[in-house]
């Protein structure tokens, strides 16, 4: 993969997306990390660069996580929802892994929406309001920032307001007024206004051109953030991001900038996980697996783990419009449970054996919540189901197991979250 590449994860989050990205960075000069979906509930661990050994692990969310590669820039696409106040202390953490000046990697585009206080205070009390009911939610304001600009796109506050102290403290009151905060406390909007002007005189900010240009200096990472299966028109409505989480983002930005392509890189695990409420097939709570970075949250919920999923995996990369290559991530895990983890392969949907999920009409949300009524009941098929003994799968059984799923070879091969617990099988034919 000697060209630009799109990190995309498959399934519902949490595979791996970020130390794929690093190991791209880390392995070849790669100028730029471009966040092209998603904002500050992005929560990408990678350990830092330390040696042989890995260092501190830091969760990136807005910076690109390349990060720890030098010279390795972030730049948060218009697609992206910039959190000010968050990316702050996300440098500041950082600076403290030994990341010097973490502001001067980073160019945000003008068109780029904001999250502020007002959005944060807003998601947590509608989620708090909808009880048993909750849809699962980081509670960052992600949703409440995208639904505000729908509504009030010339009052929505962007990157570019940031400029102008009087556009923006005017924009900060009126989304103050019009947002429901509950009960939490909220700042007055000339001092985030005072934060956020502060912020910006240390990144830069862009407008068009600036991806032409990065793309022409060398090769370019973009970086997904949450999962296919999230997608706000193809995930399972209403358990879903507002955010796409497919290539389409990012092969947009490609056109626009008169760019051939990329190679398209789906991420999975070899089993699913997923955080709060929704659809999940093949969950399984017998399976004792520890997560050291991901456990039951007030907003997001209980993080659930469940075997492969073939089925959604494959709906997962027909709506996408395919991969061309795949990562195949925790395969240590899988080493670990091999007589515990197996692969689902239809689903039994009252009495109907179903190996592949329809996708419906695009943008068509009535076609997704009635698909999540049947997948909500759905009963998964096992590959082992009438054998006798574990199934204990070897990494090349994975790998090819997997690449048969999505029908693309499996190019990376991860046993951890270092860039040294991956290796790399390329295949000519994907650079482009």
């Amino acid at each position: 993969m000697n060209g630009h590449v799109i990190v995309v994860d498959l399934g519902y989050g949490d595979a791996g997306k970020g130390s794929v990205v690093d190991w791209l960075c880390a392995r070849r000069r790669v100028r730029a990390v471009v966040r092209f979906n998603g904002g500050t509930q992005a929560a990408h661990h990678v350990p830092a660069h330390a040696g042989k050994r890995p260092g501190p692990v830091h969760a990136f969310a807005q910076f690109g996580s390349g990060t720890f590669t030098p010279g390795t820039g972030t730049f948060l696409s218009r697609f992206m929802l910039v959190d000010p106040l968050a990316l702050a202390a996300e440098a500041g953490h950082l600076e403290l892994l030994g990341v010097p000046d973490p502001f001067g990697l980073v160019a945000i585009d003008r068109d780029a929406l904001l999250t502020t206080p007002y959005h944060r205070a807003a998601n947590r009390a509608r989620e708090e309001a909808r009880g048993d009911g909750r849809h699962g939610s980081c509670g960052m304001g992600i949703g409440e920032t995208a639904g505000y600009a729908l509504a009030h796109p010339e009052d929505a506050p962007r990157a570019g307001d940031i400029a102008s102290r009087r556009t923006l403290v005017r924009k900060l009151a009126r989304l103050r007024d019009r947002l429901p905060a509950g009960p939490a406390p909220v700042p007055p909007p000339a001092d985030v206004a005072t934060v956020y002007r502060a912020v910006a005189d240390r990144v830069t900010l862009t407008g068009d051109g600036y991806l032409r240009e990065l793309l022409r200096q060398g090769p370019v990472v973009f970086e997904g953030a949450q999962g296919v299966l999230l997608d706000e028109w193809r995930g399972f409505h209403p358990y879903t991001t507002w955010s796409a989480t497919t290539f389409a983002n990012a092969e947009t930005l490609l056109r626009e900038s008169g760019d051939p392509g990329a190679t398209r890189l789906g991420v999975t695990r070899t089993y699913q996980t997923r955080h709060g409420p929704g659809p999940f097939p093949t969950e399984d709570p017998t399976l004792a697996i520890a997560e050291a970075h991901n456990a039951v949250g007030h907003w997001q919920g209980p993080f659930r783990t469940g075997h492969l999923d073939a089925v959604a995996l494959g709906y997962a990369a027909e709506v996408s419009g395919g991969v061309d290559a795949v990562a195949l991530t925790h395969l240590d895990t899988a080493r670990r449970h091999a007589a515990e983890l197996d692969i689902c392969r239809a689903y039994d949907l009252n009495g109907t054996i179903v190996a592949r999920i329809e996708p419906g009409p695009h943008r068509d949300l009535a076609y997704q919540a009635a698909l999540t009524a049947r997948l909500l009941k759905a009963r998964p098929i096992y590959e082992g189901v009438g054998r006798v003994g574990p199934v204990a799968r070897t990494g090349d059984d994975w790998a090819d197991a997997v690449s048969a799923i999505l029908g693309a070879p499996v190019v990376l091969r991860s046993h951890g979250p270092a860039v040294t617990d991956k290796t790399c099988h390329p295949l000519k034919a994907l650079s482009r």
